[in-house]
């Protein structure tokens, strides 16, 4: 198990169980504590700003005593320079993923970590390539349920890993928590 004795208390800024099972995964014991913010991007909003944004909007909306060090982030996926958000509904995960068919796109996570002294804002990113989809297995993955509530309209560790070709970067920040990352921010507190 992980310990990092200086930070007190850790607390996880979000709603996401796929956050909850990487930090978990790090073997830290920690709080959820899920903070209420407006996700609309800025207009002109370069999307590496947007994501480190959310992430230290979040990690100031959870309410934090002094010994505790509070854990937000915001995953984002990104083609030629435009935000793929979740999904409206069927239509909108199926254009989304039919745009990301055969191409190289970003996925960027924002992470704010935050003690009583400071906050350390950063992100990471990870260049992912997906293969050429067939129309019917975009119907298929989408009939899941599985891409309605992920940014890009996928997850690739739930049900679109054979989707994707390759990644050049942190495979856990695809999922939502780049975990090598916060581990060094962590033990440089």
């Amino acid at each position: 198990m992980q310990n990092y004795p200086n930070l007190g208390k850790l607390i996880l800024g979000s709603a996401s169980p796929r956050r909850r099972e990487l930090l978990a995964a790090l073997g830290v014991e920690f709080e959820v504590r899920i903070p209420d913010i407006d996700e609309t991007p800025g207009a002109d909003e370069p999307p590496r700003a947007f994501a480190e944004r959310l992430a230290a909007e979040k990690a100031a909306a959870v309410p934090a005593t002094p010994g505790e060090t509070v854990i937000a982030a915001d995953t984002i996926v990104v083609l030629n320079g435009q935000i793929l958000g979740k999904p409206r509904d069927s239509g909108h995960a199926f254009e989304m993923l039919s745009a990301l068919s055969g191409c190289t796109h970003e996925v960027i996570t924002g992470v704010c970590i935050r003690t009583k002294e400071k906050s350390n804002v950063f992100s990471v990113t990870t260049q992912v390539v997906f293969r050429i989809l067939e129309k019917q297995e975009i119907v298929d993955y989408i009939a899941s349920g599985c891409p309605m509530d992920k940014a890009g309209a996928y997850a690739i560790q739930g049900g679109a890993l054979h989707m994707v070709k390759a990644i050049s970067g942190s495979y856990t920040n695809v999922v939502g928590l780049p975990l090598c990352e916060i581990h060094e921010v962590l033990i440089s507190l």
